[in-house]
C-alpha cells in the first residue's frame, strides 16, 4: 500500500545521528492524525492494537523500520500494564520526543475511556447496550483478520532462523497448552537468544537488520530521537511522575475521605497497575475477585458484561478497571451524587492505571537505546522478539475462540486441562464476518479502519433485521 508522504528528509531526519529530546522526526501535527487514527483501531486486545501499530507505522507509513519497532516491543513486552500502549510511548517519543511520547499515549486510550465511560452510564441507567453490542459484535470477527494478518507479517520478518521458529513455537505451547506464566516464558526466550548468540555469534540471530526485500524506512534508523541518560533525568521524570500520581489522590482523601470507595479504589488499581505482567488477562482474575467478593462494587455478572465491552471498544483490556470503578462507586456513592461518584471513580482509576506507563518508558527507554548495539542484549531480545510472536499467535488463537465459539468444556490430557471450544457452539455469523474481513484485507487489501466500518455495519445490519422484518 501506499505510505502517507513526509517532507524532505532534511526537514525530518538527521541521518548522522539521533535527534536531541524535542526535536520532531515527523511533523508534530502529522504525528497526532495518525495516532489519533490509530487510537480507533485498536479492538482485540494487545494482539490487535499491535497489529494495527505494524501495520500503519511500519508497513504503511514506513516511519520506523521493523527492527526498532521489535526492539521497543521486547523492551514493553518486559514491563508491567499494557504493553500496546507502552509500546505507542515508544515508539511516539522515538519520533517526537517526550510530547511524541505523551501524545501517543494519550491518543492511544483516549477514545476507550470516553466510550467505556458513555457505555458504563448506559449500562446502570438503561441496563442495556443491545445496539452498541451489535455494532461491536461486527468488528471483534474482523480484529480476528487483522490480528491473523500481523501474526503472518511480524512472524515473517522475526523469524529468520529455525531456531527462531522454534522459540516461538515453543512460546506459544507454553502459553497455550501447558499455561507457563507469561514472565517466565519470556525469561527462558531471552536465555534462549543469549545461549543462540554464544554458539554461534557470527550468525544473524534475527531482526538486527531490515531484509533486503523490505523497503528502507522513511525515517533512518539513526535519526530517531534518542537521549542521555542520567541520574538527574531519572530523578525529574520521577519526580513529576509521582506528583502526577499523588495529586488527584491527595484531592480525593481530601474531598471524600480516606475510607471512601473512590479513595480505596484509587489505591487499590494503582497497586495493580503494578503486577499487571503477561497482559491484562493475568490480573483480571484477581480484579474480578476482589471487586466482586471483597469489596462489593459489582456482581459476577457486571463483571463479565463489562469485560465483553472493554473486548469490543478501542484501547487496551485493562480499560475495564474503569467499569468497575464507574458500577462501584455508583452503587457506594457516600456523600456524592451516584453519577458524579462514578464518574470520578471511573476517571480516577483511568489515571492511576496508565500514569505508570508513561513513567516506565520515559525512564527505561533512553537506556534501552543506549544498550541497542550490545550484540549480547540484542541476542536476548531477538530471542524475546521470536517468542513474541508465539504470545501473539496465543492471544490470537484466544481471542478467535472466544469470538468463533460460545462454550467451552475442559478436556484432560494426562496432567493437562484444556478449555476446548464446543462445536455445537459456533457462532455461524462471527466466522463470516471474519471471513469477509479476511477477504477485504488479505485480497483486496483494504485499510483497517474501512474493514473495521463495513464488519460493524454487517453487526448492526444482522442484529437489528429479525427485529425489523
Amino acid at each position: 500500500m501506499p505510505s502517507d508522504p513526509l517532507p524532505p528528509a532534511d526537514d525530518t531526519a538527521d541521518t548522522g545521528a539521533a535527534r536531541a529530546e524535542g526535536q520532531d522526526l515527523v511533523p508534530f501535527a502529522t504525528a497526532l492524525r495518525a495516532w489519533f487514527a490509530i487510537s480507533w483501531q485498536t479492538f482485540g486486545g494487545p494482539a490487535g492494537q499491535i497489529a494495527v501499530m505494524q501495520r500503519e507505522l511500519v508497513d504503511r507509513r514506513r516511519w520506523i523500520g521493523q527492527r526498532r519497532f521489535l526492539h521497543a516491543l521486547n523492551y514493553c513486552m518486559l514491563l508491567p500494564g499494557p504493553e500496546a500502549q507502552q509500546l505507542a510511548i515508544y515508539i511516539g517519543w522515538l519520533l517526537n520526543g517526550v510530547r511524541g511520547g505523551l501524545a501517543a499515549g494519550i491518543l492511544f486510550v483516549l477514545p476507550g475511556v470516553v466510550t467505556l465511560l458513555a457505555l458504563s452510564g448506559i449500562y446502570v441507567a438503561a441496563g442495556d447496550t443491545t445496539v452498541v453490542t451489535a455494532v461491536f459484535a461486527g468488528l471483534a470477527p474482523a480484529v480476528v483478520a487483522v490480528v491473523v494478518q500481523a501474526v503472518w507479517r511480524v512472524g515473517r520478518r522475526a523469524l529468520t532462523r529455525p531456531a527462531l521458529v522454534g522459540i516461538a513455537v515453543a512460546a506459544f505451547l507454553a502459553l497455550t497448552v501447558f499455561g507457563v506464566p507469561f514472565p517466565a516464558v519470556i525469561a527462558v526466550a531471552a536465555v534462549a537468544g543469549w545461549t543462540l548468540h554464544r554458539v554461534r555469534p557470527r550468525a544473524d540471530t534475527g531482526p538486527d537488520r531490515e531484509s533486503d526485500d523490505e523497503p528502507a524506512p522513511v525515517v533512518a534508523d539513526d535519526a530517531l530521537h534518542s537521549s542521555r541518560p542520567s541520574l538527574r533525568r531519572a530523578a525529574l521524570i520521577l519526580g513529576i511522575g509521582v506528583a502526577l500520581w499523588a495529586v488527584p489522590m491527595l484531592a480525593v482523601v481530601a474531598l471524600t475521605g480516606a475510607g471512601s470507595v473512590l479513595t480505596t479504589q484509587g489505591l487499590f488499581f494503582s497497586g495493580t497497575a503494578l503486577i499487571t505482567f503477561g497482559g491484562a488477562y493475568a490480573v483480571l482474575a484477581f480484579v474480578a475477585q476482589q471487586a466482586v467478593q471483597t469489596y462489593g462494587w459489582l456482581t459476577a455478572g457486571d463483571m463479565v458484561r463489562g469485560l465483553a465491552l472493554a473486548e469490543s471498544t478501542p484501547g487496551p483490556l485493562i480499560m475495564v478497571v474503569q467499569f468497575v470503578a464507574f458500577l462501584g462507586a455508583f452503587h457506594q456513592p457516600g456523600t456524592l451524587n451516584p453519577w458524579v461518584a462514578g464518574v470520578l471513580g471511573a476517571l480516577l482509576t483511568t489515571w492511576v492505571t496508565f500514569v505508570p506507563c508513561f513513567l516506565f518508558i520515559f525512564l527505561g527507554a533512553p537506556h534501552i537505546e543506549q544498550l541497542r548495539h550490545n550484540r549480547a542484549l540484542s541476542a536476548a531480545l531477538t530471542g524475546i522478539t521470536a517468542a513474541v510472536v508465539g504470545v501473539i499467535a496465543n492471544l490470537a488463537l484466544y481471542f478467535a475462540g472466544h469470538t468463533f465459539f460460545d462454550q467451552y468444556r475442559p478436556v484432560q490430557l494426562g496432567p493437562l486441562t484444556l478449555d476446548v471450544p464446543q462445536l455445537a457452539s459456533v457462532q455461524p455469523l462471527s466466522v463470516a464476518i471474519a471471513v469477509v474481513a479476511a477477504a477485504l484485507i488479505f485480497w483486496r487489501g483494504w485499510p483497517v479502519l474501512r474493514t473495521l466500518g463495513v464488519c460493524a455495519l454487517l453487526g448492526l445490519v444482522t442484529a437489528l433485521a429479525p427485529a425489523l422484518a
